[in-house]
């Protein structure tokens, strides 16, 4: 509304009784419909705050993968090939290299975790697993009772903390003609134990045959672990 002289008058919202108008300047109307405005009534049919999170996350995903795209020869047919090529690269890898072990010493790789007992003892539990097809059970025990035995023959110095490569390298050192078997035994136990693979009972079988045989073998004395039987 504009009164003489050019200005403008304030903004007339409301009426109150007897038809006397109200004025109320900008500021004032501004707020009062941004309360109208922030009713719930207004906002019912609005994304919750999760659907609003997971459209901002696909728009990041778009816009990624639209900028590599976009730097890729071939567009979007290109960089699909390049994420296939990368995924068979790695694929390979892990069946050529197997399940990445553990460095020697940390923490968890102790062959033995479950207090002292006798190498015929872990030989018994792990006839037992094999009994019932717990391979991985009876894989362990089988190794451990590998390990116990050579330390009761004083081929091996009883050591806490050892780990089943580390015992399989020193037991080589006095049992050459078996440190392959060993090392392989080794990389079974860890396989089951830390790589979340499944022992079958051929796998079972070589160990116990391992552990048949080093129990007729002597040892090669000028290489054998200090105290060893002379």
């Amino acid at each position: 509304m504009t009164v003489p002289g050019g200005t403008t008058a304030p903004l007339t919202l409301l009426r109150a009784d007897g038809d006397v108008p109200v004025d109320i300047s900008r500021i004032p109307a501004r707020e009062a419909a941004e309360r109208e405005l922030s009713k719930p009534m207004y906002h019912e049919n609005d994304p919750n705050l999760l659907q609003r999170g997971l459209d901002r996350f696909w728009e990041w995903v778009d816009d990624l993968f639209g900028a590599a795209s976009g730097a890729t020869p071939g567009g979007v047919v290109g960089l699909v090939a390049i994420v296939l090529v990368v995924l068979a690269l790695l694929a390979a890898l892990w069946w050529r290299l197997g399940t990445p072990h553990r460095s020697p010493g940390t923490a968890g790789d102790s062959l033995f975790a479950d207090g002292l007992r006798t190498a015929d003892e872990h030989r018994a539990a792990a006839a037992r697993h094999a009994t019932t097809g717990d391979w991985n059970q009876a894989v362990q025990e089988r190794m451990r009772a590998i390990v116990r035995s050579l330390e009761e023959r004083v081929l091996l110095e009883p050591r806490p903390g050892r780990t089943a490569d580390e015992a399989a390298a020193e037991a080589g050192r006095s049992l050459p003609t078996h440190a392959d078997d060993l090392r392989l035994a080794a990389r079974t136990f860890d396989d089951v134990t830390y790589g979340g693979r499944t022992a079958d009972e051929p796998a079972y079988r070589r160990i116990e045959a391992l552990d048949n045989a080093l129990e007729r073998t002597r040892p090669t004395l000028d290489t054998a672990s200090p105290g060893a039987p002379s």
